[in-house]
């Protein structure tokens, strides 16, 4: 038995699974090209793959062994989950285990945006940032402020417990239903009263044709003028042309992101601006949550290749 590990881990995959099943570890930082990993997934009954490893028709009928992608994340959207269940491959994923290092994420960019904290270090690293000022840095205070969280799964969960330390008033738009109990004090609003009424607005669903682009000029243009924008879910929720189109006319107040449209590359009218926090993809990178994830993704692949359930399973 033989898996394609796709990327190096925070521990050594062998030492996880049993003996007898060979692992071929891609010894990189970077992910494989479409070639390469079509080549060396070749053979082999199990995939761990990452975010930016499109796990397509095209590379299941290349790689005809494979019987699990077991993906290193709580999404799932670079595999065709379809084309998986239409050939009988299992496809995993590794939710729970980082949620509430995405919302500490989460919190750290409201935080970083809310009282300009881009723009205080520079100063305070130049050396020469003057005397004490009654109206200088004047950032939004965070007690009494509404903030919006659209998407209320377990991380958005997790914003709202941490929102209530701060005495914000919390409202949450989602698909589903949530049991009064599991709202964390948050109140359900429609989307366009979640864009009208927050002070900050928290994205935090999950990236289907639902929500590609949700965020555009129009949904820019409903919040309200000096609303912040953070986005620890998926970049293209968000149109980043749009959102720098928004932050340069003032209809916004900044935003704090760790995901993007084109991931790696950023839009270069975000990059320069004082009013945006930018961190790269960084919203599960604790080492014990990196951990724990590389552990349950491989639980899930050991799981399928030798006849047990997956312990989380989204096909």
């Amino acid at each position: 038995m033989k898996i394609f590990v796709t990327r190096r881990l925070p521990i050594d995959p062998r030492s996880q699974l049993p003996r007898g099943v060979e692992v071929d570890l891609f010894e990189h930082d970077r992910p494989p090209t479409p070639e390469e990993l079509r080549s060396r997934a070749r053979g082999c009954h199990g995939v761990l793959s990452l975010l930016s490893d499109r796990i397509d028709a095209a590379f299941l009928d290349a790689c005809p062994s494979v019987r699990v992608v077991s993906n290193l994340a709580v999404g799932y959207d670079n595999i065709d989950v379809a084309a998986c269940t239409k050939r009988g491959v299992v496809v995993t994923n590794t939710p729970d285990v980082l949620t509430e290092a995405t919302a500490d994420l989460a919190f750290a960019l409201l935080l970083s945006v809310g009282r300009r904290l881009r723009e205080c270090e520079r100063l305070a690293r130049s050396g020469d940032f003057g005397f004490w000022s009654p109206t200088a840095l004047l950032g939004m205070e965070l007690s009494d402020a509404t903030l919006g969280i659209y998407g209320f799964g377990r991380i958005g969960r997790a914003i709202a417990r941490r929102a209530a330390g701060f005495g914000m008033n919390v409202v949450y738009c989602t698909r589903t239903e949530v049991p009064a109990l599991a709202r964390e004090g948050a109140s359900p609003v429609d989307f366009e009263t979640l864009l009208s009424v927050s002070d900050v607005v928290a994205i935090s669903a999950p990236l289907n044709d639902a929500t590609r682009r949700r965020f555009g000029a129009q949904e820019f243009g409903a919040m309200k003028r000096g609303a912040l924008l953070l986005n620890t879910a998926r970049g293209a929720i968000v149109d980043e042309a749009a959102l720098v189109q928004a932050l340069e006319a003032g209809k916004i107040g900044g935003a704090g992101l760790d995901v993007f449209e084109d991931e790696p590359r950023v839009h270069a009218g975000l990059l320069q601006r004082d009013d945006v926090v930018l961190t790269p993809h960084v919203g599960s990178a604790t080492t014990a949550t990196r951990v724990r994830m590389a552990e349950l993704a491989l639980a899930n692949l050991d799981a399928v290749l030798h006849g047990r359930p997956a312990l989380h399973r989204v096909d």
